[in-house]
């Protein structure tokens, strides 16, 4: 089982990138998705999910509004798309798979890949 995030790098604020998560060794469309983010000097942050089920996804309110996700089953990828970016959406981003139908911070995640830089700076 991996899952490895790509994409980050550097963007202006009110910039835009699109990150995405490649999966291998399971099957994609059984498993909800999530999207979190490590800012240097601070905990781990759940950013986003995307159910199995329905493809219904969830946001932290900081990012309501400018980030997207979608997934793509048959090329075993998640995708989040982020815009209007902040400097305070500096992190490195990671994706992580969680069993179950609906997304739920109450469940554990688990594969945690590497992850990708994001840096908002002019």
């Amino acid at each position: 089982v991996q899952l490895q995030a790509s994409g980050g790098g550097l963007a202006q604020p009110g910039g835009s990138l699109r990150l995405s998560c490649a999966t291998s060794g399971f099957s994609l469309d059984s498993w909800n998705i999530g999207w979190f983010r490590q800012a240097p000097g601070k905990e781990r942050e759940w950013v986003s999910c995307t159910s199995s089920s329905d493809g219904n996804t969830y946001f932290r309110n900081s990012v309501k509004g400018r980030f997207t996700m979608s997934r793509d089953n048959e090329k075993n990828t998640v995708f989040l798309q982020m815009s209007s970016l902040t400097p305070e959406d500096t992190a490195v981003y990671y994706c992580a798979r969680q069993s179950g139908d609906v997304c739920s911070l109450a469940r554990t995640f688990d594969s945690w890949g590497q992850g990708t830089l994001v840096t908002v700076s002019s």
